[in-house]
């Protein structure tokens, strides 16, 4: 009696190549950025070959995409898990400021990929539908905060939350994005613990100014 192959273990094995694929494209696209990206070092990083690479993913484009998608994903998927529902509005934003601020810093790729994408004047976000999805949701939190700030009589009304989440994503990205030159600049350390810490405490303190009455 001939028995057939089990499509599970295939399946499983399928999924792992395919994590440990965008596990290792995410370290070389944010090293070296799209147009620096070698395949074969996927490929090799991945314990993979470039034909698995090209199977799954079609193109070393579409690979970028997807990364690209997976970053925002993470870090969107994060924010939803802050619960900031059982928070008063400034406990809540004071909590979003913090997470943004941390997760730059725990997630350094994010931030090389972000810069790369826009090198590229965004025309990989351009064709995901993925993107759309996830960022409504951002924008979404901080406008229900908001209205929860106003009706606490703790926020001014009438703040677009699409430009506050520019703002708080900015005062942070810009900081850190730019630690080398401005620690040239400014004459010091940017990123030592306690500049880290004086740089969140003011972008706290700056986004409580903008939204308080």
């Amino acid at each position: 009696m001939v028995t057939s192959t089990p499509e599970k273990p295939r399946a499983r094995d399928a999924e792992a190549t395919q994590k440990r694929i965008l596990a290792a494209a995410k370290k070389e696209f944010a090293k070296n950025g799209l147009g620096g990206a070698r395949v074969d070092l996927i490929a090799e990083r991945a314990k993979a070959n470039k034909r698995m690479i090209y199977h799954y993913f079609e193109s070393k484009e579409s690979l970028f995409q997807r990364v690209l998608e997976d970053a925002y994903t993470d870090i969107r998927t994060a924010e939803q898990k802050l619960q900031l529902d059982h928070l008063d509005a400034k406990a809540a934003l004071d909590t979003l400021v913090r997470f943004t601020w941390n997760y730059y810093l725990a997630n350094p790729e994010f931030l090389t990929l972000v810069n790369s994408e826009n090198l590229h004047k965004a025309k990989h976000l351009k064709n995901s539908q993925v993107i759309h999805v996830v960022s409504r949701k951002v924008v979404t939190l901080v406008e229900q905060l908001l209205e929860r700030g106003v009706q606490e009589g703790a926020f001014r009304a009438g703040i677009d939350p699409v430009q506050l989440n520019i703002t708080i994503a900015a005062i942070g990205y810009y900081y850190l994005n730019n630690r080398f030159t401005g620690s040239i600049i400014f004459e010091k350390d940017l990123m030592t613990p306690q500049a880290l810490e004086d740089r969140l405490t003011f972008n706290i303190d700056t986004i409580m100014r903008l939204v308080c009455k």
